[in-house]
């Protein structure tokens, strides 16, 4: 048996890695395991969000939009940038150069705070026992008076399009394309689908979305949905909604995709073709036989809202758990843990977590839609504000969009936000701390914001709850 811990946490990604380091920081003995295998054959921290995930394809997303702007937008401004063109490889090195800096980091702040980096497979094979394996198949226990189990997730692999080699790709696949594709096949109008298509669309490419559901970004407001989907269209997406792909065959440098909707079988071809139909919990061997952690059919890791699993002493946070596969929800998840094992009162809102995706105009909410809120019976009153009425949203060429509020019709408190404008990641900030504090529409109203600005859009907004919008005619007059 090797070195004993006070808490070993199986996967080092935005919640395993934050986990170990809020243990360490707060007088834990703590190790980290990771298996993590990068270009260069060794471990790297950070899973999914920093290598392959978030941080990649928001560099992606960044560059591709300036492009855009200096392509098509300078002009209004007055500046003439003359023939703008793209090199994918050098967009490509300088999103590796990202990743590999954030990454070793991760390894900077283990040793900052005490953090043991252990590397290998990380099992767990008792209450208080973990396996590690390292890639020479070199097994070594240690024990662990708490165990955090931070595996992660995957992408999803669907039958009717198994991934070829630079052909049919996940969203992993698709992080690496050297050069933009004429036309381009997109599996899925999720977060990542929409993501990845904007970056290859504002490059050049066909993008053709293909979406199995009828409904466009249900878990979004209706009217923000709406809205996005007629802007993303704008921008030269071609959605197809209902759409359930049935097959595809390789056929030289192409790849033919054959799906069904409401007209009967289809057929298209693609250059390339991006699978973005979810991601499933990275469960599979994490948990040994007899262990006793309850595990659903689908893989997740069955846990109580404080993260505990079926087993005392061991904890199951992040993608492998039921809730949002979302990097900062991971990360909330495991700094909670971490101050319960330590004997802290800890606990976290899972109503109030916000979610973004990074198109252009980027859109953002948190808590409940408004139909979400009548389905539960509960009566809510709305106000909206158009981003084509802001001083600050003329100034920067975005003019797309609106920001809404929903409060609660009887009590004004806040039950969500939903924004689709430029810098919605950053706004929706607003929304979940009023949300956090019990906050109501009335209380977002009665605050200064500073002018001008893209958030006064919210304040407009909470104004408008109640017919009060300074800049936008009123629905009913003041009281």
């Amino acid at each position: 048996m090797a070195d004993k811990f006070d808490v070993i946490v199986i996967g080092a990604g935005p919640g395993g890695y934050v986990a170990a380091i809020r243990a360490a920081q707060l007088g834990l003995k703590t190790a980290c395991v990771e298996k993590w295998i990068g270009k260069e054959g060794k471990v790297v921290h950070g899973g999914t969000c920093l290598n392959v995930g978030c941080i990649p394809s928001k560099a992606l997303l960044e560059a591709s939009h300036k492009f855009v702007e200096a392509k098509h937008d300078f002009d209004d401004m007055g500046i003439e940038a003359g023939d703008v063109t793209m090199d994918v490889k050098k967009m490509m090195a300088r999103k590796d150069t990202i990743v590999k800096n954030l990454t070793g980091g991760i390894a900077g702040l283990f040793k900052a705070n005490g953090v043991t980096a252990l590397e290998g497979t990380g099992k767990v094979t008792g209450s208080k026992q973990v396996e590690v394996t390292d890639k020479d198949g070199n097994s070594a226990s240690y024990e662990a008076d708490n165990i955090v189990v931070a595996a992660g997730s995957v992408p999803v692999e669907i039958p009717p399009t198994p991934l070829t080699e630079g052909l049919i790709v996940d969203s992993t696949g698709a992080l690496e394309f050297q050069e933009t594709p004429k036309r381009l096949g997109v599996i899925g109008a999720g977060v990542i689908g929409l993501e990845l298509g904007s970056v290859w669309s504002r490059l050049g490419s066909e993008v053709t979305v293909l979406e199995a559901m009828d409904d466009f970004l249900p878990m979004v407001d209706s009217a923000i949905a709406k809205e996005t989907q007629k802007l993303l269209k704008k921008q030269g997406l071609d959605i197809k909604l209902g759409a359930r792909v049935t097959g595809s065959e390789v056929k030289g440098d192409e790849v033919v995709v054959k799906y069904s909707d409401s007209q009967g079988e289809q057929e298209l071809t693609f250059d390339k073709l991006i699978v973005c139909v979810g991601r499933k919990p990275y469960t599979k061997g994490v948990i040994g036989d007899g262990v006793g952690v309850d595990l659903d059919e689908r893989g997740f890791i069955h846990v109580d809202d404080q993260c505990r699993t079926s087993v005392p002493g061991v904890y199951a946070i992040g993608d492998c758990v039921r809730g949002p596969m979302l990097a900062h929800k991971a990360s909330e998840e495991g700094i909670m843990v971490a101050d319960i094992i330590a004997g802290h009162k800890a606990e976290m809102n899972y109503d109030a977590i916000p979610n973004v995706i990074y198109t252009f105009p980027e859109v953002a909410w948190v808590g409940m839609t408004e139909q979400d809120a009548k389905a539960a019976g509960i009566k809510v009153k709305t106000g909206a504000f158009p981003f084509a009425a802001s001083g600050r949203a003329m100034a920067n060429n975005a003019t797309e969009g609106q920001a809404k509020v929903i409060a609660d019709a009887e009590t004004d408190r806040m039950l969500g936000m939903h924004i689709v404008g430029q810098h919605a990641g950053e706004m929706i900030a607003q929304g979940v701390i009023a949300m956090e504090f019990g906050s109501s529409a009335e209380d977002l109203a009665l605050s200064c914001y500073a002018h001008p600005t893209m958030s006064e859009a919210v304040h407009e907004a909470a104004l408008a709850v109640e017919g009060h919008a300074i800049h936008m005619a009123n629905r009913k007059k003041r009281k």
